[in-house]
């Protein structure tokens, strides 16, 4: 009986999918993961608390953790319109960094003159700080999306680029050179082996990256915006409402958080045995 070509590459060079994990241990390793986060920041809340009430403070200088709830629910509407046009500067300039990143990699794979010309400027281009390129950004191209976006996908860029072009160098020469003796492209050495072993690596590049982009969206907002996260901790600091200032610090930390989490998510969805590879490597 014949088999297609591609149907052999395929099986030949594709990583197995872990059908017999356990969900209910991977739920309890989460759960192990994630209790000690939660115990740590509710003593650190708790101590804040504790400090606030104790020694009188202002609250111009240092808001009680409960004053900080409770005004920033009193202005939930107000911070919730800045917190959604902030999401969408990070979510566009991502989307940005990401389609570059990968369109660059990928040509930085098949060309070896393009990787050893373009990875030091990538490098060198981590040398500017964004504190001197997001004044100029407003300067340029003025007070609209356009800078914010490109801010966080400078910022956003470079650690999923670099990611995915040593994922691809790490791929087993073994398995290109098992496809290659089989009569396979350079094209499908690429999708049978290189693309699937990169994948792991570009995960945890885009974690990195999409905590970082908030990040920028922020800064880029503070630097100069009419709205968003960063204009309002601006203009409430200006105000002396530090309570205000941490409530919209606190929704940019949970924006981040769960941007974060909806990675891995992702991950499950396109390269399930990737988890698997990392837990063996843990074991």
């Amino acid at each position: 009986m014949s088999t297609s070509p591609t149907r052999e590459l395929s099986v030949a060079a594709s990583p197995s999918t872990p059908f017999g994990d356990d969900g209910g241990t991977a739920r309890w390793a989460g759960l192990r993961w994630a209790v000690p986060s939660f115990v740590t920041v509710a003593a650190l809340i708790a101590i804040w608390q504790v400090y606030v009430t104790s020694s009188g403070v202002r609250p111009q200088v240092l808001p009680s953790p409960l004053r900080v709830v409770q005004q920033g629910w009193a202005h939930r509407d107000e911070i919730g319109s800045h917190a959604a046009a902030t999401l969408q500067v990070t979510l566009i300039g991502f989307a940005v960094s990401l389609s570059l990143a990968w369109v660059l990699a990928v040509v930085v794979d098949f060309s070896p003159w393009l990787r050893r010309a373009l990875v030091p400027l990538f490098v060198a281009s981590q040398t500017v700080p964004v504190v001197a390129i997001a004044p100029l950004m407003i300067i340029w191209f003025g007070f609209g999306l356009l800078p914010k976006i490109l801010v966080v996908a400078l910022v956003t860029f470079f650690p999923m680029a670099i990611g995915l072009i040593e994922g691809f160098a790490a791929a087993d020469r073994d398995a290109g050179a098992l496809l290659r003796s089989m009569g396979a492209s350079r094209l499908q050495v690429f999708r049978y082996v290189r693309l699937p072993s990169a994948l792991p690596r570009f995960f945890t590049a885009l974690r990195i990256g999409i905590t970082y982009a908030v990040v920028g969206a922020v800064f880029a907002e503070y630097v100069g915006a009419s709205v968003g996260l960063g204009i309002y901790m601006n203009l409430q600091k200006n105000s002396f409402r530090t309570d205000l200032v941490l409530a919209a610090v606190l929704v940019a930390a949970v924006l981040s958080i769960a941007l974060y989490l909806s990675t891995f998510a992702i991950e499950r969805l396109v390269a399930p045995w990737s988890r698997a590879q990392n837990r063996s490597r843990r074991d």
